[in-house]
């Protein structure tokens, strides 16, 4: 790999991803809005700074972003000291962020008059896959920049797929995570009506993962257990899973398709997110609403 490889976002999945870079020998030029996030990735072998996303853009070739809303990858991008206003024309852009297709888009358009490629990366997988390199890339834009950015992808995830423009990578992640917020919402309440009829949690948990039946999900092997033992400490937070909800619930309606469970789902996460004690737990805190109707939590404690 001969590019100059950039990437912006240091936070709970950037880091681990630039870490990730650095153990493969990969040198990288980065940047974070937090001091103590930069700092702390330019302390790995192969990894420096700059102090601006323009500067980073700069020397770079292939640029991956990993940021957390809408409105913070529009000003990274197209602010002032943003990529477009330090890129070289050639440059190829991966956002992977969670963001709104119609902004993929936007960005798409916009770059490309200054001659950036823009691709998105959006990922399946939180903090443990990012600190594994096991993340799985969602990829939008011209099949044609595949070979520049594969390497990279190829170190920091286990599998990639290309489907499409830029704006149908983010509506599959998005179509992707409702699925897993309202399967969360309906474990939730399967696990309440379970202890209100004194079942036993561990032998309802191993009958679904071990019987073969269409109940199981990964989000139920990952995640019931851990509540069962009164763990929600984040890998992924009620935060971001309240952000995507809304986000392809928004995309939904605008095609007139069909919502009714979506927007139960939405009300259940507009709910734990308005919770200062849960927001930043992880999405799985959903199951505290359970809890309170019924008045005692799954794990008896």
């Amino acid at each position: 790999m001969t590019n100059q490889l950039g990437f912006i976002g240091l936070g709970r999945m950037g880091g681990r991803m630039v870490a990730t870079l650095a153990r493969a020998g990969q040198p990288a030029i980065v940047y974070d809005a937090s001091a103590e996030a930069l700092e702390r990735a330019t302390r790995l072998d192969g990894i420096s700074g700059a102090p601006t996303p323009a500067g980073v853009a700069a020397g770079s070739d292939v640029l991956f972003t990993a940021l957390p809303n809408d409105s913070i990858v529009r000003e990274v991008y197209l602010g002032e000291n943003g990529i477009a206003s330090g890129a070289r024309a050639g440059l190829i852009t991966c956002d992977c962020s969670t963001v709104s297709p119609g902004l993929s888009a936007q960005l798409h358009g916009e770059l490309a008059q200054q001659g950036i490629h823009h691709m998105t990366t959006p990922m399946l997988g939180s903090t443990p896959q990012a600190e594994s390199g096991d993340i799985f890339f969602i990829v939008g834009g011209e099949k044609e920049r595949l070979p520049a950015i594969v390497p990279y992808l190829e170190i920091m995830g286990k599998m990639h797929q290309h489907v499409g423009p830029p704006d149908a990578a983010n509506k599959i992640k998005l179509m992707h995570n409702a699925l897993g917020a309202i399967n969360a919402v309906a474990v939730s309440e399967i696990l309440a009506m379970g202890i209100k009829a004194g079942v036993n949690i561990e032998d309802f948990y191993n009958v679904v993962c071990n019987g073969g039946g269409q109940a199981y999900s990964t989000y139920f092997n990952s995640r019931v257990m851990r509540m069962a033992a009164g763990n929600f400490e984040p890998t992924f937070t009620v935060e971001l899973m309240n952000k995507d909800v809304n986000m392809a619930l928004e995309l939904a309606e605008g095609l007139g398709g069909p919502v009714a469970i979506m927007k139960a789902t939405q009300e259940a996460y507009n709910q734990v997110a308005d919770n200062s004690a849960w927001v930043h737990e992880d999405f799985s805190a959903v199951t505290h609403l359970a809890e309170r109707k019924i008045g005692r939590t799954i794990s008896g404690k």
